[in-house]
């Protein structure tokens, strides 16, 4: 059943989104703010709740934790999730402490060990951007879908803001796979979306094939969230390169 929501902007006092988010309806960018349109923005809204954590608290209490021999990391992860989350009705509040994560996940103390030439800064700042959009994207406790919007498809909605070509659409899918290969950032990815309430489900298989991904609860069940996904992932992934076809 689609919600309601009114209409909600976010300010970032460290950070400026680039303007051609604008290319995707019901955006809008002012200097440091970043304001969105629901009902002209979404694909699908279902569910106007969101779990959160303080991104303080994470870096104070989660970011600090090690794995042990006795207990894994993804159990202390689940552990202070049950003893620090909420839910918020505030998107924006959402979207600031996304930016927190992936700018966090995304920094440029990375760029010397991704392994993927032709990496910059400004590549990062993309991933940065478009995840943290993601971040309203959302899976219900039974494994529906609930809310979708553009930016679930990371390398078509990349290409149309961004004005990206084939090669490094690819080149930033490696790196943000590589939050699954490369142990470090693995470590780093489940201390981190902590704060979004869960840990990041790639919708890929067993090879690339642009299906995003999204920030479930652990414990969601992924069998109806892929088959969703397989069901309506052409049609929304249509939409999104329609907004390229009108810059």
């Amino acid at each position: 059943m689609t919600t309601t929501l009114t209409p909600f902007t976010v300010e970032l006092p460290d950070h400026r989104f680039d303007p051609r988010w604008e290319r995707l309806p019901g955006i809008t960018v002012d200097g440091p703010t970043l304001s969105v349109q629901p009902e002209d923005y979404f694909f699908r809204l279902e569910s106007t709740g969101w779990r959160v954590i303080d991104w303080q608290t994470v870096t104070d209490r989660m970011l600090p934790l090690e794995e042990s021999s006795d207990e894994a990391l993804e159990q202390k992860a689940l552990r202070f999730i049950e003893d620090h989350v909420r839910i918020t009705h505030d998107p924006a509040e959402v979207l600031g402490i996304a930016w927190k994560v992936y700018s966090y996940l995304f920094r440029t103390e990375h760029l010397p060990t991704l392994d993927v030439p032709g990496i910059t800064a400004e590549h990062l700042r993309i991933l940065a951007e478009v995840s943290t959009l993601t971040a309203l994207n959302k899976v219900d406790a039974d494994g529906r879908i609930s809310v979708v919007g553009p930016a679930w498809f990371f390398g078509d909605t990349a290409r149309v803001v961004y004005d990206l070509d084939e090669p490094t659409v690819q080149a930033l899918d490696e790196v943000f796979h590589g939050g699954l290969f490369n142990e470090n950032r693995r470590i780093e990815s489940i201390k981190a979306h902590t704060a979004l309430g869960g840990r990041l489900v790639h919708g890929c298989q067993s090879t690339p094939s642009q299906k995003g991904g999204v920030v479930a609860a652990y414990g969601t069940p992924m069998g109806r969230f892929r088959d969703e996904l397989a069901q309506f992932r052409d049609q929304w992934i249509q939409a999104v390169r329609s907004y390229g076809s009108t810059t």
